[in-house]
């Protein structure tokens, strides 16, 4: 054991830290307000305004007179959502106000811990674990029973405000890079709409764009999904996309979950896509669309576009991108909103010459190196403070 250190029951902590309940060093407020009965009205957050995992605000609303019975918090308070606490949502109050009961308002017992360094102990990943461990299947809520009894490495005020700040400038860097990305998407979303329409033209491109079918302009044609419960179709080395596997993978599709056999897809209306195919979803999530990084197959629910030459295929990806919202309020609707192969194929797309669909493409693919640069920055970030909590709030390394 390294000296100046002592064991506890789970993992060696500096000497001078203590080992606490939560239940000791946090108490669960229980202070409850019907806006109903009373008319209150005022800062209200309810789980579906916090983002899962980073602690921030998604947006408020203020208490009507028909809301619910709200638990009060107060300022310094740290809100925990007991409700599926795997999804983290979890936030420090920076001002007074109600929230959901399915929140822990926990108040910090100051002379023991900081609001701050107490909202830090409750988002790690084995506090998470263990409020996860709750009662309910349907609705699982953490068991507060078994929580006040969690024991927690507490070092002394000093060095609590010493790694609380630590993290806090990280949890600062990683917004400011969420709060840039969403910038620099608001700038490629306003390009899309210029350059994709032709309001603004790019240096050196001039004449007259014209109006095409993507049937005119495109060989285009579904897949095939092969039975399920005959295993000798699927695990084979052909590359089989579902819709899935296009809403996780961005603008370049390079792997997917399942593969079929040679058998498989013979078996089926799958066709084999070459690489550079537009690949465009028809069901569910329509709209969604990805480009293939290689050859592969797709499920009946995609569309695959192999542009001709008189249609450059990213450009043609970007086109379809900027149509996503409009496209799903016109899918037909049923148990859930569906289009057709024929209603893809009539969709009219702007085209100025090849040229210059492909230097519009280009523009927009430096956005998204761009974005796709900070956005790695950021993952990386979020990893440091993974590591930097890991470290700190065990006392492996110290700050003071």
């Amino acid at each position: 054991m390294r000296a100046g250190y002592k064991r506890t029951e789970t993992e060696a902590i500096p000497r001078e830290w203590a080992v606490k309940r939560l239940g000791d060093i946090a108490s669960l407020c229980k202070e409850r307000v019907d806006p109903q009965a009373d008319g209150t009205s005022g800062f209200c957050v309810e789980l579906e305004h916090v983002e899962p995992g980073t602690g921030q605000l998604m947006g408020n609303t203020s208490v009507d007179s028909q809301a619910s019975t709200k638990a009060v918090f107060r300022t310094g308070d740290v809100l925990f959502g007991k409700l599926r606490a795997y999804l983290r949502k979890y936030w420090l109050a920076d001002r007074e106000g109600v929230c959901s009961t399915e929140f822990w308002v926990l108040a910090a017992n100051r002379q023991m811990v900081i609001p701050e360094f107490l909202f830090y102990l409750v988002t790690t990943e084995e506090f998470i674990n263990m409020a996860s461990m709750a009662y309910g299947t349907h609705m699982p809520r953490s068991d507060w029973n078994l929580a006040k009894n969690y024991r927690l490495a507490l070092p002394g005020l000093e060095e609590q405000r010493a790694i609380a700040s630590a993290l806090s400038d990280v949890d600062a860097l990683i917004s400011s890079l969420d709060k840039l990305i969403a910038k620099k998407r608001d700038i490629k979303q306003a390009a899309m709409q210029q350059l994709l329409t032709g309001k603004r033209r790019l240096p050196g491109f001039c004449g007259e764009w014209v109006s095409r079918r993507i049937g005119d302009i495109s060989d285009s044609s579904s897949g095939g999904t092969p039975l399920s419960s005959v295993s000798a179709y699927y695990g084979g080395s052909i590359p089989w996309v579902s819709i899935s596997d296009m809403t996780s993978s961005g603008k370049y599709l390079v792997m997917t979950e399942r593969s079929l056999t040679d058998e498989g897809l013979a078996a089926s209306a799958a066709k084999v896509f070459p690489a550079g195919t537009v690949l465009y979803a028809m069901y569910a999530s329509i709209g969604e669309c990805s480009i293939a990084a290689i050859e592969l197959c797709s499920s009946q629910a995609i569309l695959g576009i192999r542009p001709r030459e008189s249609c450059d295929g990213h450009y043609l990806y970007y086109w379809l991108v900027s149509k996503k919202d409009e496209v799903r309020a016109m899918g037909q609707h049923g148990t859930q909103a569906n289009l057709n192969a024929d209603m893809v194929k009539d969709f009219r797309v702007p085209l100025p010459t090849i040229d210059e669909q492909r230097a519009i493409a280009n523009v927009l693919s430096d956005m998204d190196a761009e974005i796709e640069a900070l956005e790695r920055r950021r993952d990386k970030t979020r990893l440091l403070k993974q590591g930097m909590m890991q470290e700190l709030l065990t006392g492996r390394v110290r700050l003071v």
